[in-house]
């Protein structure tokens, strides 16, 4: 029986794989990559808040002319 991390390692390769031969994704490899990353993004918007730096980035070039 497959670990979540033996899935995890398999759902890396097929996405390395699919990046640079432009292989089909499986759609079940590429829904559980994405509930995986909307999880991470969520706990770090608990851990963190919700980071807005492309505002002071704008504004810091803008001032800088």
């Amino acid at each position: 029986m497959k670990t979540t991390e033996d899935l995890q390692d398999l759902d890396a390769a097929a996405v390395i794989e699919h990046a640079l031969s432009g292989t089909p994704l499986d759609p079940e490899i590429a829904r559980r990559v994405r509930e995986r990353s909307e999880q991470a993004t969520e706990e770090l918007r608990r851990k963190y808040g919700t980071l807005n730096a492309a505002v002071d980035l704008i504004r810091e070039v803008r001032d800088a002319e």
